[in-house]
């Protein structure tokens, strides 16, 4: 088996790559990870299953790549960025608010396709494990930066936090708010920020940072 190309080397190597993972991420989207195989990805994208093979050596190895595919396609990076360049931890929890309503819906097809099967696909499992440990990372961040600052609620430890934070990203809860009840993004992120607000934040605490200032 040829060694996978991490690194493409021309342009025309590029669009193979990247045809093949928009492929491979509209059959996830359409028909659910068992419907994504070398073949199906070959086909959708137009490409000889020889292609496919040369930048991927397995299916697995295709699928964990999604991860970052869907991260640079939707802006993942630049988005969770601006959440640390807040001034304060209040700020950076209402920016991860604004995050979390620009960005999940975006994935929410592939999300929820994985988290369907990724019981008993161990390629869907390792991509979900993947995207797991890069929340919970970003969660783990923002829950011990309010707690350096003094502002973290009373009831919760970073630990506690980092778990809450974490399950409020679940795509069921975006699915419900964005798709079923039609809130806008803009909606998502004020409702999202004043829950994180009211839920993590102690007023002390802030009122204590804005009088020693």
């Amino acid at each position: 088996m040829t060694d996978p190309i991490t690194e493409p080397r021309n342009a025309r190597s590029r669009r193979t790559r990247t045809a093949v993972l928009a492929a491979a991420r509209a059959i996830l989207e359409e028909r659910g990870p068992a419907a994504l195989t070398m073949a199906e990805a070959a086909e959708r994208a137009g490409v000889t299953r020889r292609a496919v093979y040369l930048h991927f050596s397995s299916r697995t190895e295709l699928v964990i790549a999604l991860f970052d595919y869907l991260a640079e396609e939707e802006g993942l990076h630049e988005s969770v960025r601006r959440v640390w360049q807040r001034p304060d931890s209040v700020a950076g929890l209402e920016e991860w608010a604004r995050h979390l309503a620009r960005y999940h819906p975006r994935v929410l097809a592939v999300d929820q396709a994985v988290r369907r099967v990724r019981n008993q696909d161990p390629d869907a499992a390792r991509h979900y494990r993947r995207a797991t440990e890069s929340q919970r990372a970003n969660c783990r961040r923002l829950a011990e930066w309010l707690a350096h600052e003094g502002r973290l609620a009373p009831a919760w430890t970073a630990d506690s936090a980092t778990d809450m934070l974490w399950a409020l990203i679940s795509s069921d809860l975006i699915e419900a708010l964005h798709v079923e009840r039609g809130w806008s993004e803009d909606q998502l992120a004020g409702h999202l920020a004043l829950m994180f607000r009211r839920t993590f934040v102690d007023p002390a605490g802030v009122a204590g940072s804005a009088a020693a200032k």
